[in-house]
Parts: C-alpha cells; sequence; structure tokens
C-alpha cells in the first residue's frame, strides 16, 4: 500500500504563487511517474503536469510557463510551483504516483486533493 498526503492549498488572489506538495509512504520501492491532475466540480480531472523518472516533463498548456513540476526521489515527493494564479485555476488538485512496491507489486496512488481557490 502507498499512501500520498498533500498539503499547500489554500485561497490567494489572482497573480499570486502558491506550492503544493505531494509525500508518499507505505511500501514505496519505485516511483516512475508523478503528477498533478485538477479537477472542478461537473468537469472531468484534468492533467496539470507530469514528471517521469527518466526526467521528462510535461504540461497543460494552460499553465505552461507560470507552473513548474519537480520530484525529490528522496523523499517520495512531487511538487508544484504555481505561478502567476488566475480564478480559472481554481480547482482541486491531486498528485498521483506509480512505481513499484518493495514485493515488485505495481501500485497507482492518488492524493486526497487540495483545494486551491484564487479570488479577488
Amino acid at each position: 500500500q502507498v499512501q500520498l498526503v498533500e498539503s499547500g492549498g489554500g485561497l490567494l488572489q489572482p497573480g499570486g504563487s502558491l506550492r503544493l506538495s505531494c509525500a508518499a509512504s507505505g511500501s514505496t520501492f519505485s516511483i516512475n511517474f508523478m503528477a498533478w491532475y485538477r479537477q472542478a466540480p461537473g468537469k472531468q480531472r484534468e492533467l496539470v503536469a507530469l514528471i517521469t523518472n527518466g526526467g521528462f516533463i510535461n504540461y497543460a498548456s494552460s499553465v505552461k510557463g507560470r507552473f513548474a513540476i519537480s520530484g525529490d526521489n528522496a523523499k517520495n515527493t512531487v511538487y508544484l510551483q504555481m505561478n502567476s494564479l488566475k480564478p480559472e485555476d481554481t480547482d482541486v488538485y491531486y498528485c498521483n504516483m506509480r512505481g513499484k512496491t518493495t514485493s515488485s507489486a505495481n501500485y497507482d496512488s492518488w492524493g486526497q486533493g487540495t483545494q486551491v481557490t484564487v479570488s479577488s
């Protein structure tokens, strides 16, 4: 079992910055994929950013140039630095990690979600 715990959400004004963190615990042997998604009520969850253990990074076009994803495998943690926030960035943000457990089973775990609200 691999559990993810997110932190860092909040309420802030347009143009502000926020950093989300997501830490994994449990039977984590390897992490091959880390990502952040977001979801608004009544809408599908959408990919915001991803990073692989090979160093591949990709962003949704709506956040490119404003958000930055990074991972710290030593701490089993993924971060999302969000700058120049806009009201349309308001959503619940979820982290996702995939890899193998210490018993060589594949896992695909999600965080509980953290609310980010951008409003003046």
